[in-house]
């Protein structure tokens, strides 16, 4: 007999064997292997909380019946499982659910003082959200996916209803924006920050309805946000939800997973929901309906009905005009490159790409070869290398044309009275750019500049601030790690220079929405300048991420995603196995 039970003084389960039945090791394998934080406090006796019960529950049921052994469980955990079984049929209730009416959804957004008007878009989506259990907004940048997601949330909102928003940290101010747009009075706000005593504190102790925490903090705190959504009925979002497309072998992602039997409802957001493979999707639809079996041959089906979408099209804003910048190596600098491709050639033979550490090899040395065509001279940070004599021969020779060029065109943008931002992956880069450029008010952010006041000067909301306001500062340089997400530029700036790009194909396209998104002034041409080295890297990357976006197209049926440019005349982020396949052939064939 199984004796299954909740600690009310701990708010913890219980599982005893009360025989000492040899199933005992089966059953203790069952858990540990499906569940976290498990505790032994007897030689047949385990606790765990319970989000990690429910996450085993199907696992321990199996070896049960297994071994035919009979459970009993206390009213509290009949309770909790009673709820998790009533979400197991929700996917299937929930695509073959009618659209509710307008009426419907506006008498209740009324009641809930709502009071931004939505766009025929923004309704469309929202009529067909709120007739599903949990579900998903892939609608592009500056479509309005929070002020959809609050819509969701304030249909479905309960008594003592809680929302859980889990996103980048550059994020929060939106969230906090939108809130006031869009109700008369809203609800408190807070924001989960400062570690995990003071995030328990805010939970403990502070009532605001929203909370705001990152992919980042969530899991040194995921014991806290598991035992508050037990306590009360929480809906939980993810905002930029591509973050958790590495599955349970990521620590974000495997953290968002483990609770992902908690929530009432659910929402995931993102413009790129597969920035590299439909496999990205898996665990995203994961998120919202754990109970699927879900795989890579049937995302594609499973998440057609439950995601909405708003394109570019649909907001009418033009197409955004692609070129493709041919830029020769220097003599000195090929040569280098040569060496090295040769010597990677070398080196990476035989590697298998689906091994983890060996594609960590191959994204080393995609980046020193990216180095070498956007900055020879970044090779010299490398530790435990040994520097060939072309290296010093190719920093001799100067800039890098890449930087050269890019720099020429800033300054000739800058005399027609246009403002530019220019791309690099590398924080070298990014500062080095806007050295050379200061005379033309050029200033910088990657990484290393904190957030703040928009008033600082030195916080990336000041430099964004003074690149929008001041006439004199025409260049913005930055890195799409740093600055992909999370502030817009279309008001003032049309022109984009790539320095270098990476196969990270979520991290291209938001930065390209950074000056291409809903707003721009009729008859505004955007410009997106790709300054591409043939016979290099650069061709295996402009192949995958051409072949990622069409395959994303495919999937949210949206024709007007492309990002092939025109040719004209003058650890690698993001890679996947198939991205590492290229390289290795670009290695041997030279192409």
């Amino acid at each position: 007999m199984l004796d299954i039970i909740y600690l009310e003084t701990i708010q913890e389960i219980q599982i005893t064997l009360t025989d000492q039945s040899q199933s005992w090791t089966a059953i203790r394998s069952a858990i540990l292997e499906n569940a976290e934080e498990v505790t032994s406090t007897g030689a047949y006796t385990l606790r765990l909380p319970v989000w990690a019960f429910l996450s085993c529950r199907k696992a321990l049921l199996y070896t049960l019946k297994k071994f035919s052994l009979e459970f009993t469980v206390d009213t509290s955990v009949e309770r909790y499982l009673r709820t998790a079984t009533s979400h197991e049929n929700e996917y299937q209730r929930a695509i073959e659910s009618p659209t509710i009416s307008e009426d419907k959804l506006f008498i209740k957004l009324k009641a809930e003082n709502f009071q931004r008007v939505l766009t025929f878009e923004q309704k469309r989506n929202v009529l067909h959200l709120a007739s599903l259990p949990s579900g998903a907004t892939f609608s592009v940048p500056g479509a309005g996916k929070t002020t959809e997601a609050l819509a969701f949330y304030f249909y479905k909102r309960e008594t003592r209803s809680r929302l859980l928003v889990v996103c980048p940290k550059n994020a929060f101010a939106a969230w906090e924006e939108q809130l006031v747009l869009c109700l008369k009075n809203p609800p408190a706000i807070a924001r989960l920050v400062g570690g995990e005593t003071n995030i328990n504190n805010i939970i403990k102790k502070d009532t605001s309805e929203v909370l705001l925490i990152t992919y980042q903090q969530l899991p040194n705190v995921k014991r806290f946000i598991a035992k508050f959504m037990v306590d009360h009925p929480t809906m939980m979002f993810l905002d930029e939800s591509h973050h958790i497309k590495r599955g349970i072998s990521g620590q974000w992602s495997s953290t968002v997973l483990g609770l992902s039997h908690l929530p009432k409802a659910k929402l995931i957001m993102t413009g790129t929901p597969l920035p590299n493979s439909i496999a990205d999707l898996v665990p995203q639809i994961n998120f919202i309906f754990p109970e699927l079996d879900i795989d890579e041959g049937n995302a594609k089906h499973l998440i057609k009905p439950i995601f909405v979408r708003t394109t570019k099209r649909e907001l009418g804003l033009p197409e955004v005009r692609r070129i493709l910048a041919p830029v020769q190596l220097k003599q000195g600098q090929r040569h280098l490159y040569e060496l090295l491709r040769s010597e990677q050639a070398r080196q990476l033979a035989g590697l298998k790409p689906k091994d983890k550490n060996e594609l960590r090899r191959i994204g080393k040395s995609v980046l020193r070869l990216l180095q070498i065509v956007s900055n020879p001279a970044l090779l010299l940070k490398w530790d435990n290398i040994d520097l060939p004599d072309e290296l010093y021969t190719a920093i001799a020779e100067g800039d890098s044309p890449k930087i050269e060029y890019a720099c020429y065109k800033a300054r000739k943008l800058a005399q027609e009275g246009n403002k530019v931002i220019i791309w690099s992956s590398f924080v070298e880069n990014v500062e080095l750019i806007s050295s050379r450029l200061a005379d033309i008010g050029a200033d910088y952010i990657h990484g290393g500049v904190d957030t703040g006041s928009d008033e600082e000067e030195n916080t990336r909301e000041g430099k964004i601030n003074r690149f929008h306001h001041d006439k004199d500062a025409f260049v913005l340089v930055a890195n799409p790690a740093a600055c992909a997400e999370g502030i817009s530029l279309h008001t003032v700036c049309h022109h984009a220079i790539y320095i270098d790009r990476t196969y990270n194909a979520a991290q291209y396209l938001q930065s390209e929405d950074r000056i291409h998104r809903l707003g721009l002034k009729p008859g505004t041409i955007t410009t997106i300048e790709i300054l591409h080295s043939p016979d290099t890297v650069d061709e295996s990357i402009l192949r995958r991420l051409n072949s990622k976006v069409s395959k994303m197209a495919d999937v949210l049926n949206d024709d007007s995603i492309k990002i092939e440019p025109v040719l004209i005349d003058i650890e690698a982020d993001g890679m996947d196995t198939e991205d590492a396949e290229d390289y290795l052939s670009h290695l041997v064939r030279g192409q």
